[in-house]
């Protein structure tokens, strides 16, 4: 299947959320363009980068040489790539975090226990994010990597993070997110979302089959601050044609809660 992506919000039409003049356009807008490059458009020229970012051929010539300078971006001819530096950024959070560091090994040893691939995601809005990604087959027509995103609306990660919420934010996250069904499984009303965010909410986990991909199927945990509040999820995929869902629940749902908790238990050792 093909994710869709995401977006690329234009700057100038972000007016009424800046906090007054604490607000750098200038910024704004060159992370905008380092955000119009994804696997679509992995090389684009400076035409492309003005229509995806709604930015003036000047306004990101200004940038994209400024990001060459620094060593961010490459240019062949007229077609500018983002060079292997902008990693640099997306590290810093992960080294910044040294939760994720600890996450490793517990996940490990989960893979190693029930032979499917293991991830950690967190909650970006609409969407998950990958931090931890422990693979054994490739059971996913998505290739997933550290930063992949997802949404979370129809991932057991996704909804295991949306139980965290209360029901304002919840309320708010649905009504932005595009519910579309990726299959004839996917929840898509909010009704049937809210309801179902219920029953993790009440049961501390969750399973979702088939309903992002076909022949998926994930079972999520949360992973808890001292204080009990969720910041992560951790999942165990597999694929529907090995088990079935309930399958899943009662033979990886111990060993997983289990590893929730032994990562729940590091996140409240380093605050």
């Amino acid at each position: 299947m093909n994710d869709a992506l995401p977006a690329i919000p234009n700057p100038a039409d972000e007016a009424a959320e800046r906090p007054g003049d604490s607000y750098v356009l200038s910024f704004a807008r060159g992370l905008a363009v380092i955000r119009s490059f994804n696997a679509s458009r992995p090389a684009q020229t400076l035409s492309d980068v003005a229509a995806a970012t709604g930015l003036s051929r000047a306004g990101a010539r200004r940038i994209l040489l400024t990001l060459q300078a620094l060593g961010y971006v490459e240019a062949d001819g007229r077609l500018f790539r983002l060079t292997p530096k902008i990693l640099d950024l997306g590290f810093a959070y992960l080294t910044s975090m040294p939760l994720w560091n600890s996450a490793g090994p517990v996940m490990e040893d989960l893979v190693e226990q029930v032979h499917e691939s293991s991830s950690a995601a967190v909650l970006d809005r609409t969407e998950i994010v990958y931090v931890v990604r422990v693979p054994t087959h490739k059971i996913m027509a998505i290739n997933l990597s550290i930063g992949s995103r997802l949404p979370a609306y129809c991932t057991s990660m996704g909804r295991v993070l949306l139980s965290g919420l209360d029901e304002a934010q919840l309320d708010a996250v649905l009504a932005e997110s595009d519910l579309r069904a990726h299959t004839p499984r996917t929840l898509v009303t909010p009704k049937d979302l809210r309801k179902e965010i219920a029953t993790v909410r009440a049961q501390g986990w969750a399973v979702v089959d088939q309903e992002l991909e076909a022949g998926l199927i994930s079972l999520s945990a949360p992973i808890k601050n001292r204080h009990g509040k969720i910041i992560a999820a951790v999942n165990i995929s597999g694929n529907a044609q090995r088990k079935s869902a309930k399958q899943m629940v009662k033979e990886f749902l111990g060993p997983l809660q289990a590893a929730a908790q032994r990562i729940s238990s590091v996140v409240s050792l380093h605050g």
